[in-house]
Order: C-alpha cells, then structure tokens, then sequence
C-alpha cells in the first residue's frame, strides 16, 4: 500500500480543497434563467425583435432590439447576474422612452443563448453586441446594471463609447466578496476587477445607485465612482434597493438619462 509523507499529504489535501471552494465560489457569481424560464411576454409588450449574433468564440447569442423613433443613439444594455432579457423590460421602456435606441443581450447560459457563463466570455459577449451596434452606424451607450456594470467598464476601456451609465457598480468581485463572506471570500473570488479598468474609460460617466443597497452597498459604488476620469456624475437613488431602481426613481430615472443623453 503507498503511503504519502504527511508533509505531502496535508498541502496536496489543502490545495484540493482550495480548489473546490474556488470552483464553487466563482460558479456562485451566475444565476441564469434559460429558456423557456422568463417573462417572455414581455417582448411583444415593449416591441422588441430578435436579433441573433455570434460571439469571437463562435458562440450563438440571443438579443432584443427595441428602436426608439427619432433616437440619435443607440444602447447597449449588459444585464447583472441573475434571470435573462426577459427580465428587463421596465429598464428597456425608460431607455427608450428617454430618447435611445436599446440592444439588449443575453449573455451565453441566459436565456436563449447557448453556452455556459464565465467572465471572459460574458466580455466577448459585450463585444458581439457593440460590435452589431458599430455597424448601425449610431454612437454607442454602453448600460450596466450590477454584474454587468463590470463588463460594460471592460468594455468601455477597450472600445469607444458615446457615454456609459453603471447601476449599482462594485469595484471587483473581490470587494465583493469581502461583504458576503469575510476572510474567506476574498480568497477565492478575483474576477470582475473594475477598478483597474475604469481609468481606462474617457467617456462620460453616469453612475446610479439605490441608497438602501442591500446587494451591493452604496459605498461600493462610491469607491468605483471616486477611480473614474471626470466627466462622472453619481446620482443616488433615495429608498432604492438592488432590484427595484426604476421603479424607486420614478418618472426621474427617464428624466436623468434624458438630460445624459442630451449632454453627450
């Protein structure tokens, strides 16, 4: 029978371990809803048409183009971690009711969209979407909302934009996973690193953010804030929580991008 030195044994046995706790953390970051899970309803409520593209990687995506009359730009909506497009319809109505044009992605694993989320890929995803934008010919937006913020800074820091809005924004998973589970967290979770991207962005920038958080603390989304080129505006959402912004700011969440979209 083969016996292993302790002093082997015990870091090989550490090092496994490590391991699934890190598979199992990262994993954690995506709650995806495939198909035919959503509210798929909503794509005729809003008037959006399908639209399928294929990522660097040659993975086959599942998108809503929503055209708002009139609009001079055009946005690209990056979703967070949880649900699909489906999802999203009061965030597309405002966009486009305040004056742009939305292309709104499922990213590979969500929705109709093949594939399995990882951070890279989510990043060739965006660039999919903004790379059918750019062939419309329309200045770019790019939206992030939550986990999608850090892709859409990614994104931002890669390609040119018009302008870029952040939803409740984190500097990194990192940080992250600092509040969700002390000590341990931070040493499994490195990805999504905003904060070494945003100098990167020389758009201008709209940060929105619900002072009543309970996902990603308010003071998260100021760190991001304070990292960013000027011009940066943060705007804070009184009584909002992660997932009811658009609903807390009411008839002011069309009115914010309406004035951003006229300054860009």
């Amino acid at each position: 029978m083969l016996r292993i030195p302790w002093y082997v044994g015990y870091p090989l046995a550490g090092a496994c371990g490590y391991g699934v706790l890190y598979l199992a953390a990262n994993g954690s970051v995506y709650y995806p809803s495939r198909y035919p899970s959503g509210r798929w309803e909503a794509q005729a409520q809003i008037g959006a048409v399908d639209v399928w593209l294929r990522s660097s990687d040659g993975v086959k995506l599942h998108a809503w183009w929503v055209e708002s009359p009139g609009a001079r730009i055009a946005t690209l909506f990056l979703h967070g971690n949880a649900g699909n497009i489906s999802h999203r319809a009061s965030h597309i109505q405002e966009i486009a009711a305040a004056g742009s044009s939305v292309l709104l992605l499922d990213y590979r694993g969500y929705g109709k969209s093949e594939g399995r989320p990882t951070e890279r890929g989510l990043y060739a995803d965006a660039e999919a979407g903004y790379d059918y934008l750019r062939a419309l010919g329309q200045p770019i937006v790019v939206h992030g909302e939550s986990l999608g913020t850090a892709v859409a800074v990614d994104l931002a820091a890669k390609r040119p934009c018009a302008g870029v809005v952040l939803e409740a924004p984190f500097p990194s998973a990192h940080a992250m996973a600092a509040r969700v589970l002390p000590v341990l967290g931070p040493l499994l979770i490195f990805s999504y690193n905003s904060a070494s991207k945003i100098q990167r962005v020389h758009a201008p920038l709209l940060f929105i953010h619900g002072d009543r958080d309970s996902v990603v603390p308010l003071e998260l989304g100021r760190a991001l804030f304070d990292a960013a080129r000027e011009p940066k505006t943060f705007w804070t959402v009184p009584g909002a929580d992660h997932n009811d912004l658009v609903e807390a700011a009411g008839p002011q969440y069309r009115e914010r991008l309406r004035e951003f979209y006229a300054a860009l």
